[in-house]
Order: structure tokens, then C-alpha cells, then sequence
């Protein structure tokens, strides 16, 4: 995953081979949730992981990414129509 200026948007891999199990966790964590339980659940997750982070300007950061990464999807999708 790569913002508009090609940079990577996760940055340093903390989890190693963690990763996919990582990964794997949170998909069952999902499991059985209706969609707005899922969302609701992952809202709380975005809360807490910022408090783990609490580094207001480091979560401006990670919004910003987060959202060039959209809209270069939404770019992409517009390109291919």
C-alpha cells in the first residue's frame, strides 16, 4: 500500500511473521458481526490503537496517509471506467 507520492503507507513492518497472523486474528474477530457491528467494532479498535499511539501529531499523519491512499484508489477506479 503506497500513498500519492508513492511512500508506503504502513512504513516499517513491526509485526514480522506476526503479520498474517495478525491479520487472520482480526478477520475472526469479525466473524459473525453484522455490518454495522463490524464498523462499530473497528471504530473502537481506531480509538484504542490511537491511545496506545497517543501522539496527536503522528495520528494526523497516519489520517493523512490513510486518506491519500482513497483517493488515489478513487483515482484508479475513474481511470479504468
Amino acid at each position: 500500500m503506497t500513498n500519492n507520492s508513492g511512500e508506503s503507507l504502513i512504513g516499517a513492518d513491526r509485526l514480522g511473521a506476526d503479520g498474517d497472523a495478525f491479520y487472520e486474528a482480526l478477520m475472526n474477530l469479525h466473524e459473525g458481526l453484522s455490518e454495522a457491528q463490524s464498523h462499530a467494532l473497528n471504530a473502537r479498535l481506531v480509538l484504542m490503537m490511537s491511545n496506545e499511539i497517543g501522539d496527536l501529531n503522528r495520528l494526523k499523519a497516519l489520517f493523512a496517509d490513510a486518506k491519500s491512499y482513497e483517493d488515489k484508489s478513487n483515482e484508479d477506479k475513474s481511470n479504468d471506467a
